[in-house]
């Protein structure tokens, strides 16, 4: 037997949705079928990809290796179709909270212009590698280093750090903070992908409670609220304005230093005119 898209497209699927009755429902196709095409893709490949219980699904190790590689064989076969009917090609660039925050509808316009054989798709993806390992990214927009072996990466600007609240804070009546300020209230953190950790702050100065967040949607709600701080990128201050938040310039703190990231064994044929797009971008006057 050999491998089959529809295979793949049921593994994806079942893993976004969540079961295999949904990813039936998504494909529109029975769950029975959803069942045959991932025991005939662990029959193919030899290793079992699924743990399956009465209330969820997880991804064995090996499932998690065939996942990545079975997005990127399908983001391909998507690209491959569409360049064949249109003559264009689609570059991903992922991130995992801002894409380039108020430069965004520049860099997408300057790309339009010089790059107008190749679609831009900005992708949200909220893992370390904004979806680089995970095969739903060609290039990403980093503003932490993440552990990846594969991974080259490319600087092109930096931005300042904002410290984002609730408009109730009582900081709110200062047009700038410190980085001792920020820390006298807990603070929202997200471990996995959010630019700012505890080693910000001097050891002995650091938020005395910190609460972790799952992604930016979090991070915000929690902030909202009143419970807690948080601190982040200008993008993140641009690209995010919600009721009930507002964001002040740390006027002590480092700034976020912007990263471009490619597979060092497989770049995108574009890559060098990408990387000057964007470093042109983060260097041009504000």
């Amino acid at each position: 037997m050999d491998m089959e898209l529809r295979h793949l497209r049921s593994l994806a699927s079942v893993v976004d949705s969540g079961t295999f009755t949904d990813a039936g429902i998504e494909l529109g196709i029975s769950q029975t079928a959803v069942s045959r095409n991932i025991a005939a893709l662990e029959s193919v490949l030899g290793v079992r990809l699924l743990h399956r219980t009465t209330r969820s699904v997880e991804l064995t190790p090996a499932g998690e290796r065939v996942l990545r590689h079975a997005r990127r064989a399908l983001a391909v076969v998507a690209d491959l179709r569409q360049e064949a009917l249109t003559g264009v090609s689609t570059i991903r660039i992922g991130y995992a909270w801002s894409a380039l925050g108020k430069h965004t509808p520049e860099f997408q316009r300057r790309w339009a212009a010089a790059l107008p054989h190749h679609e831009l798709r900005l992708v949200r993806t909220n893992t370390p590698t904004a979806g680089l390992n995970e095969g739903t990214s060609d290039l990403v927009i980093l503003r932490r280093v993440p552990e990846a072996v594969n991974l080259e990466l490319a600087l092109i600007g930096a931005e300042k750090r904002y410290c984002a609240m609730s408009v109730d804070d009582p900081l709110v009546t200062k047009r700038t903070v410190t980085l001792a300020q920020v820390a006298e209230s807990a603070l929202a953190v997200d471990h996995r992908t959010g630019s700012t950790q505890l080693d910000l702050w001097p050891e002995h100065g650091r938020p005395h409670r910190t609460i972790p967040t799952n992604d930016v949607d979090d991070w915000l709600t929690l902030i909202s609220s009143g419970a807690a701080r948080g601190v982040t990128a200008e993008s993140t201050a641009h690209q995010y304005r919600r009721q009930g938040l507002t964001y002040r310039r740390v006027r002590d703190a480092p700034p976020v230093p912007i990263y471009v990231g490619w597979e060092r064994t497989d770049p995108p044929a574009i890559l060098r005119e990408v990387i000057t797009l964007l470093a042109n971008l983060y260097q041009s006057p504000r």
